[in-house]
């Protein structure tokens, strides 16, 4: 489908009924997941050639980023589906061309949803395609800066039951004990961190691109605007690297407190190998099928016997225990 946003008194109007063709007077024009006779439409009213699917999913800079009779073709890649247990990545194109955006998606992010509903209240986005396109921008810096703000704290949240002392009962001690959980839980904050810095790297690029470009001329605003937006990508990497440097500790150390649980395991059995092993050798002694063992006719053989098995494991665990292995 396609939907028109004609700009009145009061903001975008988005047409309720989708026309035949594109009205002369839309100013923005966003296809979700559009059918081939939508995108012939769009083509038509603006001389322009919509990438198909295959096409955006190009990494290649220049099938990203280019010129084309006087528009121009931005391919962003936007992290999304970061409330589900699967986020993922989708590419979405935004073409500029004779004062009109065209967006072209096959997702439904959340900040296209949030724009939308705000554009239709606030005239002032109504001025020109650039500012159009600033503002989506802006709500996407938006939603990764609030995955970065989630991860961040989901990571402090790890960090402290983790790290927390062993006699503190608490929920985050809780999960110092489930280290298997605590791991993929770095996981997920690890892939969605990762897709969140790939979508500010490609929108870094974008919008270096928008303000070198030549074919359309943005007015002193319009480039204050997309200023601050560059220095705002610009802080939320740098923020985003931190994280990614957090997270990474913090696995190495949940693997390392893997590594300690797992060698007091193999402690624990070699302790218990070492205390049975006497006990073990008297009996083996004692069971031997001989004639001549004077301790066999011995009244009080089977008890002695009995008590040097038990003080042979005692001694070797008393040892264990003032050496502090145990």
């Amino acid at each position: 489908m396609f939907s028109c946003f004609i700009p009145n008194a009061s903001g975008l109007t988005r047409l309720d009924n989708q026309p035949a063709v594109v009205p002369a007077d839309a100013l923005w024009v966003d296809l979700l997941e559009p059918t081939l006779e939508e995108e012939k439409a769009v083509e038509q009213f603006l001389t322009i050639d919509v990438p198909t699917r295959e096409e955006m999913k190009e990494i290649e800079a220049s099938n990203r980023l280019y010129e084309e009779d006087g528009a121009l073709y931005m391919t962003l890649t936007v992290v999304a589906k970061i409330d589900t247990d699967r986020p993922i990545t989708a590419a979405v194109t935004f073409i500029l061309a004779r004062n009109r955006l065209i967006t072209n998606r096959y997702h439904d992010p959340l900040p296209f949803r949030k724009y939308m509903a705000y554009a239709e209240r606030h005239p002032s986005v109504c001025s020109s395609a650039q500012m159009l396109l600033a503002g989506l921008l802006e709500a996407i810096v938006e939603r990764i800066a609030d995955v970065l703000e989630r991860v961040g704290g989901d990571l402090d949240e790890l960090s402290s039951g983790v790290f927390a002392p062993p006699s503190r009962e608490s929920k985050a001690n809780r999960v110092s004990h489930d280290l298997r959980a605590a791991m993929e839980r770095i996981g997920r904050n690890g892939d969605l961190l990762s897709k969140a810095r790939e979508s500010l790297t490609s929108l870094g690029r974008m919008l270096t691109f928008v303000m070198q470009s030549t074919a359309v001329v943005l007015t002193g605003e319009e480039r204050s605007r997309y200023k601050t937006l560059s220095r705002d990508v610009l802080a939320l990497a740098d923020h985003a690297a931190f994280v990614s440097n957090k997270t990474t500790f913090l696995l190495e150390a949940t693997l390392g407190l893997i590594n300690i649980e797992q060698n007091n395991i193999i402690k624990i059995f070699s302790v218990a190998a070492v205390v049975f092993l006497p006990p073990t050798l008297v009996a083996s002694i004692y069971g031997m099928n001989f004639q001549h063992m004077p301790e066999l006719a011995w009244n009080l053989g089977y008890p002695l016997a009995l008590l040097l098995m038990v003080g042979s494991a005692l001694l070797p665990f008393v040892y264990f225990k003032r050496r502090g292995w145990l």
